[in-house]
């Protein structure tokens, strides 16, 4: 019993953890969506001054390196984001496995 008590405590302080940590990566994917945006619309504007057609810039406006970079990190940002909420409910699914774990050792106890 001591034992799933001390996983459960483990546990919580991983979900606490990660739950601050999602906050951090939801600002980041935030923040590179922000700028992967910016980067496209300046780079549109760009294509046409220079007299690109929508048709032309619309195939070609994601191979742009500024654009293509930036929205590299909007993707891996949105990765980590999404591990991140797995994490969590993975570790939710462990606690709730150790409590009915718990509850079938005090109903038999």
């Amino acid at each position: 019993m001591n034992d799933l008590m001390d996983q459960m405590a483990r546990l919580n302080t991983e979900l606490t953890s990660s739950i601050k940590l999602l906050r951090k990566n939801g600002d980041a994917l935030a923040e590179a969506e922000r700028d992967y945006q910016i980067a496209k619309s300046q780079t549109v504007l760009r294509m046409k001054e220079q007299g690109c057609t929508i048709t032309e810039i619309g195939l070609s406006i994601k191979g742009k390196e500024g654009v293509a970079e930036k929205m590299f990190k909007r993707d891996v940002a949105q990765v980590m984001y999404d591990a991140n909420k797995e994490h969590i409910n993975v570790v939710k699914l462990q606690l709730r496995i150790i409590e009915s774990q718990i509850e079938r050792e005090w109903s038999n106890g």
